[in-house]
């Protein structure tokens, strides 16, 4: 049997709805974010491609997303691991600011720089910022040098790839299909390295909430396909949704 690995990015989330930078702040998914992680438990059940172990991040955005497509699915007994390397990427002091006002007060191109350019960083936050997740008790017992207060998308990637690479690619030697539920940008990575997208590509990748992305390998681990579980028009609409939010 073919191996499978399944991207879900969470669905839509409160500061989603109002078009809010969200990083790492945790924030619940809104009732339309509920439907599309229920849509994409569906997705899967209907394409059959059925997992039989997952990983998500410490975001409840991400958990939640998880929680309920197994639900959709009757698969609530599966194993689940959590790592913050899957966390999105930290948008420092830009997180809770309204994506329209500032790109309105920077310009396009400098939030879209912000959000996407492979090597630039918002401005950070302060230690002593109640958003510092070095204050959070779910990042106990981390290395605080490890732990960001903002990140490059180049930062994300370097975050998150060891993990994907030691830790969730090795269970291919006991499972045929596993399902990654965490964020637009965690994924991004996952997705660069996978299909060998270079850093102008990757900017321009947006990945839609909700929709399974699979991706599928050959005998010797070399991917032969990657698809998203949703015909193409709903999927162009979303990608380009997503590709709209930083904009005046």
């Amino acid at each position: 049997m073919a191996k499978k690995l399944i991207l879900v990015r969470h669905g839509q989330s409160e500061w989603n709805k109002l078009n809010l930078f969200t990083g790492w702040k945790d924030v619940d998914l809104s009732e339309q974010g509920k439907q599309e992680a229920a849509q994409a438990g569906k997705a899967m059940l209907e394409y059959n491609v059925i997992p039989e172990i997952c990983f998500t991040s410490y975001l409840k955005r991400a958990i939640k997303t998880l929680n309920i497509a197994l639900d959709t699915m009757n698969l609530d007994y599966l194993p689940v691991y959590k790592s913050w390397r899957l966390n999105e990427k930290h948008y420092g002091q830009l997180q809770g600011l309204n994506k329209k006002e500032t790109a309105e007060k920077y310009g396009d191109e400098q939030v879209l720089k912000w959000r996407r350019v492979f090597d630039c960083q918002p401005p950070a936050l302060e230690d002593d910022d109640e958003r510092n997740p070095r204050n959070d008790a779910r990042y106990k017992g981390i290395n605080p040098n490890e732990i960001p207060t903002t990140e490059s998308l180049q930062d994300c990637i370097a975050r998150c790839m060891p993990y994907f690479n030691v830790v969730i690619m090795p269970e291919f030697k006991n499972h045929d299909t596993i399902l990654i539920a965490a964020h637009g940008n965690s994924l991004r990575g996952i997705v660069k390295n996978l299909k060998n997208m270079s850093e102008d590509e990757i900017i321009k990748f947006n990945i839609p909430t909700g929709i399974p992305y699979v991706f599928t390998f050959d005998d010797n681990m070399n991917v032969v396909k990657d698809e998203f579980l949703a015909d193409e028009a709903t999927v162009k609409a979303l990608m380009d949704a997503v590709a709209n939010q930083g904009k005046k």
